[in-house]
């Protein structure tokens, strides 16, 4: 097969994945802003989350300014902003903020910025880097420091609504979804029948 067939279909192989834009700055102020689609839960308590970085064989604006500064955002991309979320992944010589037309937001004293346009956003501080010896790629994990989404798109239980936030998924490179919740269910065990909850 083609490295282009391979690529988009190895890319789509496991499914849809969330949709970040990673929020950084350089040590003098620069900020950068990229998508990525290989962001994970690591652990609730403390809370944790992976980021999968490509490897760094050429200069990765956003590996590079979290190594520097220690801190980074994640932030949801909605529809209302998804063809700039996307145009984000070409290669400026100023920030993609600016060539893209998002709202960097620094606030609080936070040093990484956040994207303003964006319903669900998390600061996080860099905890460790782990190299992937099979291809290169680096694992990123990082604190959950700072949270903010709409107070009615959290549950009582602090089950979040991500199709209510408006928070898309993509598959392979370069395409995007609206999710619809199917349902959801109780604890499973083995002497019950499936419930809903909700």
């Amino acid at each position: 097969m083609s490295p282009y067939f391979r690529r988009n279909f190895i890319n789509c192989l496991s499914g849809f994945k969330s949709l970040n834009l990673v929020g950084t700055a350089d040590a003098e102020g620069q900020t950068n802003l990229a998508p990525f689609s290989q962001v994970f839960h690591v652990g609730a308590s403390p809370a944790l989350l992976g980021l999968l970085v490509r490897p760094d064989s050429v200069p990765r604006h956003t590996l590079a300014n979290i190594e520097a500064t220690g801190f980074y955002t994640l932030n949801h991309v909605r529809a209302d902003f998804v063809k700039e979320a996307h145009q984000t992944s070409a290669r400026y010589a100023i920030s993609e903020f600016e060539a893209c037309g998002l709202t960097a937001e620094f606030r609080n004293g936070f040093p990484a910025p956040f994207v303003g346009e964006a319903w669900v956003q998390m600061g996080l501080r860099f905890a460790e880097r782990h190299h992937l010896a099979i291809n290169g790629t680096i694992l990123v994990i990082g604190y959950i420091e700072r949270v903010q989404i709409p107070a009615d798109c959290i549950n009582p239980d602090g089950f979040i609504d991500l199709e209510k936030a408006g928070s898309l998924t993509s598959a392979g490179l370069d395409a995007y979804y609206e999710a619809k919740k199917v349902g959801r269910y109780a604890y499973a065990k083995p002497d019950q029948p499936v419930s809903e909850i909700e």
